[in-house]
Order: C-alpha cells, then structure tokens, then sequence
C-alpha cells in the first residue's frame, strides 16, 4: 500500500505527519509525506519555531513525485490542516495527479475546522474551501462533531440529528467515491459521560464504537485517527471493520500515553497497538 499524505510536521511531538506516518509505516504500509510546515513543536505550546512552505513548494514536490513514475502505484492522497488556501491548491493537484496516473486512487479529507473548545483555529476561506473545493472531490472525510455541524449546517445534539449531517455530507462528497464519514470525538445526548463516540457511514449504513474516556488532552490523536481509519479502509474494503482497527488502536495509544503521563502522544512506546491492540472494540450497527 502507497499513501501520499501531505500535512504538516513537527520536529518535537506528534502531530499532522509526525502522528500519521509512523503508524502507517508500522502497519506495513510506504509512506510518501510532503510536509506543508516544519516546526519546532505544535501551536498549542504558544511558541514555536520553523518554517510554513508555499503551495508552490508543496506543487512542486508533488509533481517531482510524479517525474519519477511513481503515482501510479499510490493508493491514496490524505490530507490534514491547510494552513492556507494555496496549500489546498496544491493538495487538490496532487488529488488531480494522482487520480490521472491512477484512476483507483481515493482522497481522504480530514476536514480541519477547530472544535468547540478553541472554536474556528484555521484562516479566513479554509473552511469554504473545505466545502466547497475539497469535499466534493474526497472518497473519505473524518471530521469531528464541531467540523460536521460547520460543513452541512446541522446542529447535532442527537445521534440521529448525526446521522442526518452525515447523510448530507455524504451528499457533498465525490459522486462516484465511496463517500465514506468517519465522525472523531463524537458526544451526543446518548454518549456516557466517561466514555466517548465515533461513528462511521457508508452506502446508507451505519456503525458506532464507543470507547472508555481517558485522562489525557493531547494534540495529533485526530491525524493518527484519520491515518488509521484509511488504512483499514483500504485493507478490509469496510468502513465497520476500519473503525473497528483503527478505534481500538487509537484507544491503546491514548491509553499508554495516559499510563506514561505524557503531554505528547506515546507513539513510540505504544506502537504494538497499532498492530495488535490489547483492547478490542467492536462496532455495533445504528
């Protein structure tokens, strides 16, 4: 399996590729990542240092990926944060590239908006290019609860008011694509206070995981989720069976950083749950 992700990185923690390649990588899987920053550390340090590239660096990459041959053989183009609207340019050509050298290839989009702790954390027009550029040419999208009611303009108390922006989101994705929804860190009026919700939806149906809540408030779980959820997709061909892997793998490294206390992600130290979670969540059908 070739993945071309193309997100952000930092060179202390995990988050963008530095939580999304390892995994992939541990997994079995070749990994071409085109990096949209280096820093030092992620923002919600509140310093950092680095660099944020152009679109046109990024195009560039991409297209001396493309010289060597190899985009043939990519499976699949994931995407994170989009610092600017001329990073979104480039990663919709490579989406473009990748798709004429090989028409088998998928997008998966994972919809970076904010969430309901920080709201909005993205520039001004990301969001309308997330629904109007992006998502109408994504197989996959892996937003949270925040970014879903922002995409379909849907508040989504409920699981079936879920449901319902799920089904609309699925409406604005790539017509002939799997139109796959994987929703993260999904709490409804149903979820238990300790515990918390994903859910995914495909061809009308519908399946949810719920796992145990755990101490920790890190940064990059949703890359490593968006990662793994591709991967297992393509493996299995089912979304129920791709969330099934991947929540139970992103559970187990969220519970080995909460043993270890980490602020950061314990990639590292829990890199055999990517492989064989000790804990196995399976999802149900809503």
């Amino acid at each position: 399996m070739n993945i071309l992700s193309i997100q952000s990185w930092v060179a202390y923690g995990h988050v963008g590729n530095a939580s999304a390649v390892f995994p992939l990588q541990r997994l079995g899987a070749e990994v071409w990542s085109i990096n949209t920053v280096q820093f030092s550390n992620h923002t919600g340090y509140g310093q950092w240092t680095g660099q944020v590239y152009t679109g046109a660096m990024v195009r560039a990459l991409i297209d001396g990926i493309g010289a060597r041959g190899a985009l043939t053989r990519c499976d699949a183009v994931l995407s994170g944060y989009m610092g600017d609207a001329g990073i979104g340019s480039a990663i919709l050509h490579a989406v473009e590239t990748v798709r004429a050298a090989n028409p088998h290839a998928i997008y998966c989009c994972d919809p970076v908006i904010g969430d309901f702790e920080t709201g909005i954390y993205v520039r001004h027009g990301i969001e309308d290019l997330m629904r109007e550029t992006a998502l109408p040419q994504a197989d996959i999208a892996t937003p949270n609860r925040f970014e879903l009611e922002r995409l379909t303009g849907m508040e989504c108390p409920t699981l079936d008011a879920v449901k319902l922006a799920a089904e609309r989101l699925r409406a604005m994705m790539r017509p002939d694509g799997l139109r796959c929804v994987l929703l993260t860190s999904l709490e409804t009026e149903a979820t238990p206070r300790d515990h918390i919700d994903m859910v995914a939806a495909e061809g009308g149906a519908f399946w949810q995981l719920r796992t145990p809540r755990l101490p920790v408030a890190v940064n990059g779980a949703g890359d490593a989720i968006a990662a793994l959820f591709l991967f297992h997709r393509l493996r299995t061909g089912s979304a129920a069976a791709a969330l099934g892997a991947a929540g139970s793998s992103v559970y187990g490294l969220l519970r080995c950083t909460a043993e270890l206390g980490r602020r950061e992600i314990a990639m590292v130290a829990a890199q055999e749950e990517f492989v064989a979670p000790r804990d196995i969540f399976v999802p149900t059908a809503i």
